[in-house]
């Protein structure tokens, strides 16, 4: 019986993820969080490496079942999958992504896989300013590239309901703002 939770928290350039990781990091006992960014390898090449990676993640992963720690990632396959999914990588990681959803689906955790959305897109515009945030040089921020990311999320979450029965499938608008979000988070981690 699984005495500790696995929060995955997922979504598009701007939806909030920064901020939701950060207040389920400080608001549950004996958490930690981890930040993943992927490979930025979108060659064939780059396949491999997000393969291991995560095939390393889940290895640990399943290490800490039971340990009661909880773990909270900010983005984790799911990203890979959705970047692979719109075009930006030159491969497909679906064969990769549906094996480990179903290494996923199979740990003895309370898992919560979140999906952070904004439903007035407009917002995006204003949200990717990244005010108080280090913007590396090589980002570049697209409205229209977060709107197409944020639909391929929303349609992976509505697919994650039907494959994956021991995961809890939860969205989030977040342009309710911030402390209605917070309190939403805390309600379903309750």
């Amino acid at each position: 019986m699984a005495n500790s939770k696995m929060i995955i928290v997922e979504g598009a350039q701007g939806t909030g993820k920064t901020t939701v990781t950060d207040y389920i990091r400080h608001s549950i006992k004996y958490t930690n969080l981890y930040r993943l960014s992927g490979t930025s390898d979108s060659t064939k090449e780059g396949k491999k490496k997000a393969q291991a990676m995560y095939d390393t993640l889940m290895d640990y992963i399943e290490k800490m079942q039971n340990q009661s720690i909880n773990l909270v990632f900010d983005r984790t396959f799911f990203s890979e999958e959705n970047y692979t999914r719109l075009g930006f990588k030159e491969y497909s990681f679906s064969d990769v992504y549906y094996n480990l959803v179903d290494r996923l689906n199979k740990m003895d955790y309370d898992i919560y896989y979140i999906t952070l959305y904004l439903s007035n897109e407009q917002e995006y515009q204003q949200r990717l300013l990244r005010k108080d945030k280090a913007l590396p040089d090589y980002a570049k921020f697209q409205v229209e590239s977060s709107i197409k990311q944020q639909e391929v999320y929303l349609e992976m979450a509505e697919e994650l309901k039907n494959i994956a029965p021991n995961i809890k499938v939860i969205n989030i608008d977040t342009s309710v703002g911030i402390e209605k979000v917070k309190e939403k988070v805390k309600q379903i981690l309750e």
